[in-house]
């Protein structure tokens, strides 16, 4: 009998399709003329794409409330229910419960400011103006204390 293949440890198995979906996804926005004119689109997509990847993503591969909810908690800006709402009919324009790549990649590109892309935006900002410091943090000795 054929061994069966190794598994990935991790989440790498539920991650390969999704990844290869957005991808596609990603296609389509770079040969849609709307967008010819967005610079650097390829690195943005990306971006975007590993962006969407990172939120909790349900089966059907969509953000949904609980996902969004955990994102801004993890992110240190927590929202309540009636605000996540909110933020996702901004996105979807309140056709939908969840955001479809193709909404976040609309949204995150568009002209329109929601709320989700500016915490994306700032999200970024943030990581990127604060390296983690480096090492474990200085010994603090009786004299510094107050």
């Amino acid at each position: 009998a054929m061994a069966a293949p190794r598994r990935p440890s991790g989440g790498g198995l539920r991650r390969a399709p999704q990844d290869g979906r957005l991808e596609e996804i990603n296609k389509e926005f770079l040969c849609d003329p709307k967008f010819s004119d967005e610079e650097d689109l390829e690195e943005k997509l990306a971006v975007f794409k590993e962006k969407y990847m990172e939120f909790d993503l349900n089966n059907q591969g969509e953000i949904d409330l609980m996902s969004v909810k955990r994102m801004m908690e993890k992110m240190g800006a927590p929202k309540t229910h009636l605000e996540l709402k909110k933020m996702i009919s901004e996105v979807t324009g309140g056709v939908s419960e969840t955001i479809s790549y193709q909404d976040f990649v609309n949204v995150m590109l568009g002209k329109r400011s929601a709320v989700l892309k500016l915490v994306m935006m700032f999200e970024g900002k943030a990581n990127e103006n604060n390296p983690k410091p480096s090492g474990p943090p200085p010994e603090r000795d009786i004299s510094s204390l107050p």
